[in-house]
């Protein structure tokens, strides 16, 4: 497994993120920390969750405490693996989603993880999602006084736009190591944030990595590309999707979710794959 960093850490080029374990459609238990052994197994030692991958609030948590049980529970070396997490997103009684960015609710939020996962502080925190009813600026200020309290390790923000990037790194500035968002094949709009992410040295972690490639019918007719190289290769789709995502730069750490050991082994082994200029450039423009 190739290396990449996240801030002071260094961590696998592929990440776990631990979404499907907990939410509507989860696998048993048994299931969920086989994956999660099978991805240590494979050279996985960075693994993505929050607060609110859960059903509803009566389980807020979950995914957190799921990943501690299983780290607790795996027979090999866990002391480099970093763990994520999240918080200002939130499930209610009825499963809806809600945001909170206010610097209190932040703080608490930070602690009930630091419960859960267990040790002396979180390796990485990170804004879930901006509140529009509170200034990001706040919510941000509120992890750096994290941070500061030696609560958490390093700073993460999500969902952010490039503005919101800019301002959470005169906040924060070193103590910014990521930046998560929606990115896949098939959803391209963060590109100005990875530039800019390449440019300060901060992590880029792509979520829903893999943009319904792995659905029947992939991404249709516009990304052929992707399963025709594949199938030249002798691997799946997804692992040049992945490959494709780690050739864009080298601050890019994809996190692909998954809840099946098969499915995480497979995802692990593009950070092997190497594709040509010729193919990365036609997989840039498809």
């Amino acid at each position: 497994m190739h290396n990449r960093r996240i801030g002071s850490a260094t961590v696998s080029a592929i990440g776990l993120g631990g979404m499907p374990l907990s939410i509507e459609g989860r696998p048993d238990e048994e299931r969920a920390v086989a994956t999660i052994h099978a991805a240590l197994d494979a050279g996985i030692s960075f693994i993505d969750t929050a607060m609110s991958y859960c059903l509803n609030s009566s389980e807020t948590g979950h995914n957190e405490s799921l990943i501690a049980r299983a780290l607790a529970a795996y027979a090999g070396d866990i002391s480099e693996v970093l763990v994520g997490t999240k918080g200002g997103a939130a499930r209610g009684a009825d499963g809806s989603w809600s945001f909170n960015g206010d610097p209190a609710t932040l703080r608490k939020a930070c602690e009930d993880s630091l419960k859960r996962l267990g040790g002396d502080s979180i390796g990485l925190y990170q804004l879930h999602v901006p509140d529009p009813n509170v200034p990001y600026a706040d919510s941000v200020g509120a992890l750096r006084d994290l941070y500061d309290a030696g609560k958490i390790r390093a700073v993460g923000i999500s969902n952010v736009n490039l503005d919101q990037l800019r301002d959470a790194h005169a906040i924060l500035g070193e103590r910014l190591v990521s930046v998560q968002n929606n990115f896949s094949p098939a959803v391209r709009d963060s590109e100005p944030q990875l530039r800019l992410c390449t440019e300060l040295g901060i992590a880029f972690l792509p979520y829903s990595p893999l943009g319904g490639i792995s659905r029947a019918g992939g991404l249709g007719a516009s990304h052929a590309a992707f399963a025709r190289i594949a199938e030249e290769h002798g691997v799946s789709p997804q692992q040049i999707c992945l490959a494709w995502e780690l050739a864009k730069s080298p601050v890019v750490v994809p996190i692909p979710g998954s809840s099946r050991p098969t499915t995480i082994r497979d995802s692990a082994a593009a950070a092997d794959l190497k594709l040509t200029e010729a193919e990365f450039a036609e997989l840039d423009a498809a």
